[in-house]
């Protein structure tokens, strides 16, 4: 779908764009071809049969390049080459240095981390096979010295191109750094590589979540990517962030808008390379590998079930009967291994595209996710809540800012204020904002429905041996969502907030400390209402006495029945 770039309402930095800035019939065309073989490799995928080594058995002894290896996916990607992959000869990492810490001190503390310890007691030495390539995604030629681009197109078997900005609110000109520009200097570095047999990108399900229906293919691009880096290029920033929300059009983010740019150059400056393109949803902790609920970070819904939990999030704007489109991360990496494989195995003509979601397969819904997430956190509660766990989901706007004032606002406005009274710092109101802020940028995805079209997934599957099924299980008619969801709770609690089980009667009964506190606010909130309003006034006295009436009168009502009954 194309969208309108320049209209008689846009900012006059919009005369500046050429005309041949819109996607050319040329190209939509080479686009159709493109889609038709995409789809005619579906069926030579149907007809393949047997004949292939394992997964485990093809990766031995490649060198494997991965990007974004210190972000959450590339985390589980290294941990699962490693460990079911034991005989590959060199995983290369593209780091670069950040925080002050170097890409050998960011490297080192990455295979420190817990989700390593599977590895580590299979072999200690693992981080032997670990080569960290000095690199800067958004530099000329990435960054890459002379020696080590020698190296890497000399040695490299396979890419996973992992790395991107996966902030919604990413600055345009930014996002097209890290997500579109980067790709396609890889995908350069990869035309160079003498050995190269597959290269995976991984896109995300909502490049194209300006359709209601997504199929496997790459659909055409809003704009063609190379014009748009041209005409941004030279604009001030305060340029392009007031024509931004007219270039990502129906698309809520510069996230999504530059990931569908980015598969489109995948797919045009591919050459010759043979291309896999994994497209996750919602992607949250373990399912079962390394150890369930496995997690890092508070993106996505983690933050979400962590506010939640602590009792700061009362309230939140979505659909209940919307799928949540979760994912579990290892789900994902088995997949995209299992798409490596595939695809250097295979050779297709075209890019595969893998539509790896939960909604058309197993659904689950965010009203259920409220549900299970509130019942969890009550039998393995969160330490220090600031309030009981009771969240709740509505898609009324009206009704979602009246909790919001009554639930969220006002107990910070108090909070804060007893913060400053006792000398302290004000806090909550700055959290509470940060919280809504997050919230709302997840509006969009929690309140609407998308149809994925999963074909290539199952075909996929249909040619695993059952040992890699097992190994490899990529299968979410497997996945048991309150099981699943109960472990991501607990991950939440043990990997990103690093509370000890065993403090677990500790902070019940802290829950229980706030139920009586809540009570006895609730007690003495009602003798306020009584003698400010009831006890003064004869019609307010009236209409009560008349209400406690009513009432005794059904008890005694029930009472007589049920001895009739008897």
């Amino acid at each position: 779908m194309q969208t309108e770039v320049c209209g008689s309402n846009f900012p006059s930095a919009c005369d500046s764009f050429p005309s041949s800035f819109f996607v050319s019939p040329r190209f939509l065309s080479s686009v159709s071809l493109v889609q038709r073989r995409t789809l005619q490799t579906s069926e030579d995928h149907r007809a393949f049969s047997g004949g292939m080594a394992s997964i485990a058995d093809y990766y031995a002894g490649k060198n494997v390049l991965i990007t974004g290896a210190t972000g959450f996916m590339g985390k589980v990607l290294v941990e699962k080459l490693l460990r079911s992959c034991p005989g590959v000869r060199a995983l290369y990492l593209l780091v670069r240095n950040k925080a002050g810490q170097s890409m050998e001190e960011r490297v080192n503390d990455m295979m420190k981390c817990k989700l390593f310890d599977r590895v580590r007691e299979d072999n200690p030495d693992f981080h032997l096979k670990i080569v960290p390539i000095s690199s800067e995604l958004i530099q000329p030629g990435l960054a890459i010295s002379p020696k080590d681009r020698e190296t890497l197109t000399s040695c490299i078997d396979i890419i996973f191109h992992c790395a991107a900005t996966i902030r919604f609110d990413e600055p345009l000109k930014h996002a097209l750094q890290l997500n579109v520009m980067a790709t396609q200097q890889l995908l350069t570095l990869a035309q160079q590589m003498a050995h190269l047999q597959a290269f995976i990108h991984i896109s995300t399900a909502y490049a194209n979540c300006n359709r209601r229906h997504i199929d496997e293919i790459i659909y055409p691009p809003p704009v063609e990517p190379k014009k748009l880096i041209d005409s941004l290029e030279w604009m001030e920033d305060s340029i392009v962030r007031e024509i931004t929300p007219r270039l990502i059009g129906e698309r809520p983010n510069t996230y999504t808008y530059t990931k569908a740019l980015a598969e489109c150059v995948v797919q045009m400056e591919s050459g010759s390379l043979n291309i896999g393109i994994i497209r996750p949803s919602i992607v949250g902790a373990s399912w079962q590998e390394p150890f369930p609920g496995w997690i890092d970070n508070f993106n996505g819904p983690s933050g979400v079930f962590i506010a939640a939990g602590k009792g700061i999030l009362r309230t939140m704007r979505a659909n209940n009967d919307a799928v949540a489109d979760l994912i579990p991360v290892d789900m994902v990496i088995n997949l995209t291994l299992a798409a490596g494989w595939y695809t250097a195995v295979h050779r297709p003509k075209a890019p595969l595209v893998y539509n790896c979601t939960t909604g058309g397969i197993n659904p689950f819904h965010w009203g259920e996710i409220e549900h299970h997430v509130m019942s969890s956190f009550k039998r393995n509660p969160l330490e220090q809540a600031f309030r009981r766990p009771n969240a709740n989901i509505t898609s009324n706007y009206l009704m979602n800012q009246y909790w919001i004032l009554v639930s969220h606002k006002l107990p910070a406005l108090i909070y804060d204020l007893y913060l400053r009274l006792s000398g302290q710092k004000p806090q909550m109101m700055r959290i509470f904002n940060r919280l809504h802020k997050a919230i709302s940028l997840l509006e969009y995805f929690s309140s609407q429905d998308w149809e994925w079209n999963s074909e290539n997934i199952s075909l996929l599957m249909s040619h695993l041996s059952p040992e890699d099924r097992k190994t490899f299980n990529f299968d979410v008619r497997q996945l048991n969502w309150p099981e699943y969801i109960e472990n991501y709770c607990i991950g939440t609690k043990k990997y990103v907030l690093n509370e000890d089980m065993s403090d677990i009667p500790a902070a019940r009964q802290h829950l229980r400390k706030l139920r009586n506190i809540r009570y006895t606010f609730n007690t003495l909130l009602l003798v306020f209402i009584w003698r400010v309003f009831i006890a003064r006034s004869q019609m307010a006295r009236n209409i009560w006495y008349f209400v406690v009436s009513l009432c005794f009168k059904f008890l005694s009502y029930v009472r007589a029945s049920s001895t009739l009954a008897n």
